[in-house]
């Protein structure tokens, strides 16, 4: 798993063991997902506390807290998923169910939630209560409620009855970004609920394993690094390309779309699927190893992240941590991240991103090279801090 390994004393050694609710990670690795954005960050949260956590899983009324040794186990499987995952997790949970409904050792401990799964569940809150667990939760954003048109239909009502929980619930909160922990904030003053303590902590790159020094393509190239799904704009971008291709012919530069189809993407769909003009300038990567994507990210021209809406935006840090340029949507997000840095447009200028990319393709492009001496300041999130930061929190409350 790419990530850190913390060194510095850790705000649990002295407190109750944590549980960590690893309900949303199980669940995809058992569908065969590959690790999302926010899969990461709670994979990094298992790998730092994991040698004094319980693990908790809950499935509808079923919730369970496994003892300390099948935790240990169930942590271990999650880091480095064997072939046989469903299987293993299934024997680990079944033997610990055996004993685990006589353990009340977590009464007053802290239940780390970093994924947003469960406490749209009544049953969950309950559950909550009932084995007198203090919930902290991670809240990446609040997009479903404020652009619920980039999201599955039944998601608007989903996130408020959690945004709703985790106010009412919560000991504490983390946001991965201000402009995330303000929209909380104006939601939780328009729902009349008060704000429990919270905090914003940026969240790091993460770890890259070695790359490769050849270049996966000889041909100048772009990458977008993100799930197909319509608030990610890649309808735009492939316009963009056929017309780059109209303009410059075999000397287009190439794109290199780096991530798995979401949802109510049947338009970039076709375009990728059907679109003669863009075979062979268009190179989509579903899936993508971390040493092959980090190849891909440092002899890129650029990435290209055009989003209308975002909670923080983690391939802008991880591009910007590897010294490669970014070409971004002028959201606050993002200048809180990255400040000036990126070359920035409105994503709806499709125009402006076309000429902006055909600047980047120049030999010593200066709007490219003037973003690479800016970039000399650019000083990237750290797991350490996010967590100094995170455990600040919880001294408080």
């Amino acid at each position: 798993m790419r990530g850190m390994k913390p060194r510095s004393r850790r705000f649990f050694d002295s407190q109750p063991e944590p549980v960590i609710d690893v309900t949303r990670l199980a669940a995809r690795v058992m569908k065969g997902r590959l690790p999302t954005g926010v899969d990461r960050v709670c994979l990094t949260y298992v790998q730092r506390y994991a040698n004094r956590a319980r693990a908790a899983l809950h499935r509808g009324p079923f919730n369970i807290i496994l003892p300390a040794a099948a935790s240990r186990e169930l942590f271990a499987l999650l880091l480095e998923p064997p072939r046989n995952f469903t299987r293993r997790v299934v024997a680990v949970v079944a033997k610990a169910a055996l004993f685990a409904w006589r353990d009340r050792s977590c009464e007053g401990s802290m239940l780390l939630n970093i994924g947003h799964s469960g406490p749209e569940q009544p049953q969950y809150v309950a559950w909550l209560r009932r084995r007198g667990l203090r919930p902290v939760f991670m809240i990446h954003d609040v997009i479903p409620i404020t652009h619920p048109e980039y999201c599955r239909p039944p998601e608007q009502q989903r996130h408020i009855r959690r945004l709703d929980a985790v106010l009412r619930t919560a000991a504490a909160v983390i946001t991965n970004s201000r402009a995330t922990l303000h929209a909380l904030s104006e939601y939780a003053l328009r729902r009349g609920l008060k704000m429990p303590p919270a905090i914003a902590a940026p969240l790091a790159a993460a770890a890259f394993s070695p790359d490769s020094d050849q270049r996966p393509l000889a041909e100048p190239y772009f990458v977008m690094l993100s799930t197909i799904e319509p608030r990610k704009n890649h309808w735009m971008i492939l316009q963009v390309w056929r017309r780059l291709v109209e303009r410059h012919g075999a000397a287009a530069p190439r794109l290199v779309v780096v991530g798995q189809r979401g949802w109510e993407c049947e338009n970039v769909l076709d375009l990728l699927e059907r679109c003669e003009s863009l075979r062979g300038f268009v190179l989509e990567k579903p899936v993508c190893s971390d040493s092959e994507l980090v190849t891909y990210l440092r002899h890129a021209q650029a990435l290209l992240f055009p989003s209308f809406v975002e909670g923080y935006g983690l391939p802008l840090v991880e591009a910007l941590s590897l010294g490669v340029p970014a070409i971004a949507s002028d959201l606050p997000v993002f200048r809180e991240t990255a400040a000036d840095i990126p070359e920035y447009l409105d994503p709806l200028d499709a125009i402006g991103w076309l000429r902006c990319i055909e600047s980047f393709c120049q030999p010593d492009s200066p709007l490219r090279q003037n973003q690479l001496l800016k970039m000399s300041r650019f000083i990237p999130p750290a797991w350490a801090k996010h967590f100094e930061t995170f455990e600040g929190l919880l001294r408080q409350v």
